[in-house]
């Protein structure tokens, strides 16, 4: 038996120790905003929160989680009631396809419960593992800048912003 905190609630399961997180938040808890994309760790499509960090779900194994809390994007709002970066994803039009969008969102939320003004470069560097197959990173950044009280475009004078692979 293994006993979860899962968006502050404690789930006691009956499953293998070695499952990794995103197959028991999916069948067994029947959260589903987690995605499975790549299981390698590589696309972010199942992006939580443990404790304060994201993290891909795909790679944990759930014993490894021990009394650590696991927050998913349900934890945020929901259809009726979005929360604040969900309805900056909805006002920025940040989802094509929206595969990728609930792990940008967990993503971008940890960034901004850790640094709720960041640069330019940190928001960058910070949203960079997660991908997105649609090519909507500058909806997704957009909406996390929104959310951030930031200009919609960065300061190209203010700080130099170097383009990487995903952003």
């Amino acid at each position: 038996m293994i006993t979860l905190n899962v968006n502050g609630e404690p789930h006691t399961l009956d499953v293998d120790p070695s499952t990794p997180l995103l197959y028991v938040l999916r069948n067994d808890l029947h959260l589903h905003g987690a995605k499975f994309g790549c299981g390698l760790g590589q696309c972010g499509a199942c992006t939580v929160i443990v404790d304060d960090k994201p993290m891909f779900s795909c790679l944990i194994p759930v014993a490894s989680l021990g009394e650590r809390r696991v927050r998913t994007v349900e934890s945020l709002g929901t259809a009726d009631r979005p929360g604040p970066l969900q309805r900056a994803f909805i006002v920025h039009q940040a989802a094509q396809c929206g595969y990728c969008i609930a792990g940008m969102i967990m993503r971008a939320q940890a960034l901004l419960e850790r640094h709720p003004k960041p640069t330019e470069k940190q928001l960058r560097a910070h949203m960079e593992p997660n991908l997105c197959r649609c090519g909507t990173h500058m909806r997704i950044l957009a909406a996390v800048r929104q959310v951030a009280g930031l200009p919609a475009e960065p300061d190209a004078a203010s700080e130099p912003v170097i383009v990487n692979k995903a952003l």
